[in-house]
């Protein structure tokens, strides 16, 4: 009989267990993903202060032919100085519309790392071997590279549908808007976002998704990859690393920068299309499909239609990553 009510005793203690257990998971996880937005928003808004006058040089040099049969600047410098050349400064003409950037950086960097993590414990999950180390060891499973890769994939796919409608937005608050050769003044976020609305409803705010979804995707493989495979060589020859997460600042930076830059070039003309896809005018009826743009694009400029403003974007994702990759390792490592 004492044996018996040790045994029920026994087992309404582990039922007890088993949801306080899950309790404080659930409490664990809903604390880290906390940390990814907030960090990764911090992360993003830095750098994208760092980026954001290379990025309207990038996005006036893909978008100027989007209404007219010929190229009004003839490179970066030549934006630049058309920029320093305007009315109102330089600062403005380069910063115009960097509030919905800075909304946007903050989502796409927290969208990023927060749907990273994820992927990585969903794959880490679902493997039995990935599992059983889990279980042996307190550090961070690390993932296969092969993996990586794809978690980084899954997350720029999730991270595409909440960034297109903020570029749609800066892009078109980028480029300036010219009546008869005259400069007109550009509207604000607010008119931009009624004109979308009333024109072509709530779907129109995704215009330029596929274009978005291809460039986040294969981008986010190449950069979360590149950084990951940076650090692991890192790891590989300096002897006085003991794990990844002990590369010093200088490694963690050198390796965002090569992330930047292959995440900027490997799907370019994706983006290129999307900014003229996101920078015609409001008002007309038939918006340009992904397909149809790139055609006109071929026919206009060739292959160097698709790379016009590459140069630039490679070179501002090496800081701009680099700060990104630094300051949110040296969040985590110094507040959890």
């Amino acid at each position: 009989m004492a044996a018996l009510k040790d045994d029920v005793a026994q087992a309404h203690g582990l039922a007890g267990t088993v949801p306080l257990e899950q309790a404080k998971n659930v409490q664990v996880q809903s604390i880290a993903a906390l940390k990814d937005v907030v960090f990764g928003s911090t992360a993003g808004v830095l750098g994208k202060f760092i980026e954001y006058p290379f990025d309207t040089v990038k996005v006036r040099l893909q978008s100027q032919n989007a209404q007219s049969g010929h190229a009004r600047l003839h490179g970066p410098l030549d934006a630049f100085a058309a920029a320093f050349r305007a009315p109102e400064g330089p600062l403005i003409n380069l910063y115009r519309g960097i509030s919905a950037p800075l909304v946007g950086a903050a989502v796409e960097t927290s969208c990023l790392f927060f749907s990273y993590r994820l992927a990585q414990d969903a794959v880490a999950s679902l493997l039995p071997s990935l599992q059983q180390q889990n279980e042996s060891q307190k550090d961070k499973v690390q993932l296969p590279f092969v993996y990586l890769l794809a978690c980084g994939a899954a997350s720029g796919a999730f991270t595409s549908l909440a960034l297109t409608p903020i570029e749609l937005v800066k892009c078109k608050m980028q480029v300036p808007t010219t009546s008869a050769g005259q400069l007109l003044k550009s509207p604000s976020i607010l008119q931009i976002i009624g004109n979308v609305f009333r024109t072509h409803g709530l779907l129109g705010f995704w215009h330029g998704q596929l274009g978005t979804l291809i460039r986040e995707t294969g981008g986010s493989a190449a950069w979360f990859g590149s950084y990951e495979g940076v650090k692991m060589l890192y790891f590989k020859y300096d002897s006085s690393l003991h794990k990844p997460e002990d590369v010093k600042v200088w490694q963690q930076m050198t390796a965002g920068a090569v992330a930047g830059m292959l995440y900027n070039f490997a799907f370019y003309p994706a983006d290129t299309i999307k900014s003229r896809m996101q920078t015609e005018e409001v008002g007309i009826a038939k918006k340009g499909t992904f397909l149809g743009i790139g055609k006109d694009l071929w026919k206009q400029s060739g292959v160097r239609g698709f790379y016009r403003g590459c140069g630039i974007t490679v070179f501002r994702a090496a800081p701009s990553s680099a700060i990104i990759f630094s300051v949110m390792e040296g969040l985590r490592k110094h507040l959890g």
